[in-house]
């Protein structure tokens, strides 16, 4: 079913509903086209998007190429401020979705590069004038991401050295390798799990956190107003979230790979008996400075990845509260999924280099 539209659309005047223009008809396709428009407002809009929600509902394709860019933007923004709990239009084949899907994935790409140079040329003009950076706030983001964060790390980080014990010991006991139990948790801790499990929590909390308070500066038009008196929004308001968390991820997995090791030893010494001195000596025997090292550069990358994570999505939240949350969520989901891509990659660059 093609559907031209043309003449004059005025939400003062009459105009045509979606309804009666379609009659009887169930089309699977409908296509949209504009030719002789004159003049228009918000009645066209309105007219196109019921067309939408309706193809939305049936399944049918709703081909929107006959209309000018500026139309098919005005009703995204439309299409996004109205919530629905309608699936989205089903694509006409799998060519086109797949089209799609890898254009979205292209622009999002594009989008993260674009944002992490702007905050490398932040960083630089930092190193070359230090003191118009403000340290106070950097110093709050620190105590937030940092010490507050304290609780939930360590309990985490206590128990997943617990869980790991009590794994490990499973199989060493069938080969009566009890005391060997000290060099799986010391590796997997200092080496890997310290590190990521640090990076989960923070992305949740600290991430979503950071999505959502620039989300809601955004909605309320400070962002704007930082902008309009010439303030640098990534200087000002991004890279001190970012130093703080690249300065303070390093310190929090080494504090999780501290409690991580004490509770193994914990397990050690209540289901194995291997006194702590046993456990910690033979620890020290695997474990060496590469090993710390691998951890702390892997913290830092992590830290870097939520902030400049949560911060991408803060900036590119709706103006509205769900736009907010839905900020929020990107910033986890994102941060989750470029951590598993940069510690796969940290794992073969290491492997490569011997560490």
């Amino acid at each position: 079913m093609t559907v031209v539209l043309a003449g004059t659309w005025q939400i003062t005047a009459a105009r045509p509903t979606w309804e009666a223009v379609r009659g009887a008809q169930n089309p699977t396709r409908v296509r949209l086209r504009i030719e002789g428009l004159e003049k228009w407002d918000s009645a066209l809009l309105l007219f196109l998007f019921e067309a939408q929600e309706w193809c939305r509902g049936t399944g049918a394709y709703c081909d929107l190429d006959g209309l000018p860019e500026k139309i098919r933007r005005l009703l995204a923004q439309l299409a996004a401020a109205h919530e629905s709990s309608v699936p989205f239009d089903r694509a006409a084949n799998i060519v086109t979705a797949v089209g799609l899907a890898t254009q979205d994935a292209l622009n999002q790409a594009q989008a993260i590069v674009s944002f992490i140079g702007e905050c490398t040329l932040s960083a630089w003009r930092l190193a070359q004038c230090p003191g118009k950076f403000r340290w106070r706030d950097c110093l709050a983001e620190m105590q937030q991401c940092g010490a507050m964060a304290l609780p939930i790390v360590s309990l985490i980080s206590f128990l997943v050295g617990v869980t790991f014990a009590y794994t490990g010991a499973i199989v060493l006991r069938l080969y009566g390798g009890d005391i060997y139990l000290a060099d799986l948790i010391g590796l997997a801790m200092v080496r890997e799990t310290g590190a990521m499990m640090t990076a989960v929590v923070l992305a949740g909390r600290t991430g979503a956190a950071f999505a959502a308070t620039l989300g809601n500066m955004r909605a309320n038009e400070e962002i704007d107003a930082l902008e309009v008196v010439g303030i640098p929004v990534v200087q000002f308001l991004v890279l001190p979230r970012l130093i703080a968390l690249g300065i303070m991820m390093p310190l929090l997995s080494l504090y999780a790979n501290a409690l991580g090791m004490v509770g193994g030893m914990a397990v050690a010494l209540g289901l194995l008996s291997i006194p702590p001195a046993a456990y910690w000596i033979e620890m020290l025997s695997s474990v060496d400075l590469s090993d710390i090292a691998t951890g702390v550069i892997k913290a830092t990358a992590f830290g870097l990845i939520i902030g400049l994570s949560g911060c991408l999505r803060g900036l590119q939240a709706e103006r509205s509260a769900a736009g907010v949350g839905r900020a929020a969520t990107s910033a986890v989901v994102t941060a989750l999924l470029l951590l598993v891509v940069a510690d796969a990659i940290f794992a073969v660059a290491f492997n490569v280099l011997g560490w």
